[in-house]
């Protein structure tokens, strides 16, 4: 099989679309999570920790002052923005756990799915054949 005629198999079963909504409601939702982090929870943080804004925390690599804000660091050489890199780790943790949540719906949702399927209803013999085993053990006597 050619890859052309690979690809058009595995196009065609519907994974390239469901691979693409979920990259773009991934995309939407990741911006979603960005606004809580940086609207919400980083405030309330910065608030528990006297006021503190987080985004313009770094340290200074090319001897800039660190009263600047950190755009006007950055535009004056090199710095270790470590600021974002902690807001940007508690944007991956509640990510994390809110996809980790939904992973564990949808598996005890299965569960339950699973458990409340009936069992096969057993295999009702048609009449023909009782009556042939029934002449067949006739005759065996």
């Amino acid at each position: 099989m050619s890859m052309m005629q690979e690809f058009k198999a595995f196009a065609s079963k519907g994974n390239v679309v469901d691979l693409a909504v979920g990259v773009i409601i991934g995309g939407a939702f990741g911006k979603i999570v960005e606004s809580l982090v940086g609207d919400v929870v980083m405030p309330i943080i910065g608030r528990i920790f006297g006021g503190l804004d987080f985004s313009n925390y770094y340290l200074p690599l090319n001897g800039q002052s660190t009263s600047m804000t950190l755009i006007e660091a950055k535009k004056a050489g090199g710095v270790l923005a470590y600021g974002s890199f902690i807001t940007v780790s508690v944007n991956f943790l509640i990510l994390a756990f809110i996809i980790f949540q939904m992973v564990r719906l949808f598996n005890k949702l299965k569960q339950a799915e699973a458990k409340s399927e009936p069992a096969p209803a057993p295999a009702v013999t048609p009449e023909d054949v009782l009556l042939l085993r029934e002449i067949r053990d006739s005759l065996k006597k």
